[in-house]
Formats: structure tokens, C-alpha cells, sequence
């Protein structure tokens, strides 16, 4: 377990579980000790453990590709919160029905902490992103390098357009956590992005591709 924030006004903790490496992220308010568990990876028993001595009020997806959901049923079944996913990844693969659908621009209050759902299709149609002040929880939207992989070149075209429009509007110090490995910052992916998007590229790329490297 890594602790990513700290202070009198948040605690946000990443465990990296199951055979793909898969982030899961809880975000804690310190005065009321509710929290939010974003994506739920196989490994049930740890997350629970993890959110011991907090008062989980909601788990939210940021998509609902297996490895982000592989501990969900397991985890539901020892602790109680209401599932919120965006309505595009609603039915397919999840376990059970979400409780909450999300739009883009939705607020979920945790305590005194406040997260931004953005919509950021691409990876999937409903892949979403999280900000929680200056940290960006983007799920597998961004990489360091690169956005998450794409099975067409449509898909790399909308998420490509989803970063430029709704990840790169934020400020240059924010703080990016994707769904596996390690994190970055924004200003260092602008400046690769504008690399990339300054040069020519065939029209049917797509898959795991980087900014640099395309």
C-alpha cells in the first residue's frame, strides 16, 4: 500500500492487486473517515483490510474491463456500497447492477472531500476519470508516455480527443494516478502530446501506442 496524499483535508492510498498489476485507489476524508474505493481489482481480502476503520459510502469504476472489476462481487459481499458507473459500462461484465449511473461533471461528496467524474470514452465508452483536488485518479485513460490501449482506430481517435479536451484543460502540476504503474504529470504529458500531434500518422493506428514513439 503506497500513501499518495496526506494532510489534514485528504488521505488517498493506492493497492496494486491481481495478475495485472491493477490500481485501486481509497480516498479518505481525515474529520469524518468516509471514503470512496475507486476500481476493485481481484483481491478482495486486502481491500477490506485496507478500508478497515473507515466508513466506505460509495465504489466507483472507472471502467469495466475485468481487471478493474475482478474483486468487486467478493469485496460487495464484505462490505456494503452502493457501485457508480457511467452508463455506457453498465451492463456488460459487471456482476451485478451499479446502484448510481454517472454522467460527466457529476460530484461525489465523501465527507468534506469532493470528486469530479469526467467521462473520458476511448479505452471504453464509459471509461471515466476521477479528480480529487490536484490528483487526477484517470484509471486507463492516460499513461505516463501514452493513453491506454485501443482495440480500433475510432477508439484512438475519441480517446486521443478525450484527453486533449478534458484531461489537458486541467493545470500542469496535476498529479496523474492511472490504473497500473506509476504516475506522472500533466505538463510532462502536454508537451509529449503536442510532440505527437505535430507530426503525421496513419489512420489506422491505434493499440498500445506512444506519444513519442508513434
Amino acid at each position: 500500500m503506497d500513501v499518495i496524499i496526506d494532510n489534514r483535508d485528504i488521505r488517498i492510498e493506492r493497492l496494486e492487486l491481481g495478475s495485472w498489476a491493477t490500481n485501486a485507489y481509497t480516498v479518505v476524508c481525515p474529520r469524518t473517515g468516509k471514503s470512496a474505493l475507486i476500481d476493485v481489482p481481484a483481491g478482495a481480502t486486502t481491500i477490506v483490510k485496507n478500508l478497515k476503520g473507515t466508513d466506505l459510502q460509495i465504489m466507483l469504476l472507472t471502467h469495466n474491463h475485468i481487471d478493474h472489476i475482478g474483486g468487486l462481487k467478493a469485496t460487495r459481499n464484505r462490505v456494503f456500497a452502493p457501485l457508480a458507473v457511467h452508463t455506457a459500462d453498465n451492463q456488460k461484465w459487471l456482476p451485478f447492477l451499479p446502484e448510481i449511473l454517472l454522467k460527466d461533471g457529476d460530484v461525489i461528496q465523501v465527507g468534506d472531500v469532493t470528486i469530479e467524474a469526467i467521462h473520458t470514452p476511448g479505452h471504453t465508452p464509459g471509461s471515466m476519470c476521477f479528480k480529487v483536488g490536484g490528483v487526477l485518479l484517470a484509471g486507463d485513460t492516460i499513461f505516463p508516455g501514452g493513453p491506454g490501449r485501443t482495440v480500433s482506430p475510432d477508439d484512438f481517435r475519441q480517446i486521443v480527443k478525450s484527453i486533449t479536451e478534458k484531461i489537458q484543460v486541467l493545470p500542469d502540476e496535476t498529479k496523474v494516478y492511472p490504473g497500473h504503474g506509476d504516475s506522472t504529470i500533466l505538463k510532462k504529458e502536454k508537451e509529449e502530446l503536442a510532440i505527437f500531434s505535430s507530426r503525421l500518422h496513419d489512420s489506422s493506428l491505434c493499440g498500445d501506442v506512444t506519444w513519442l514513439g508513434a
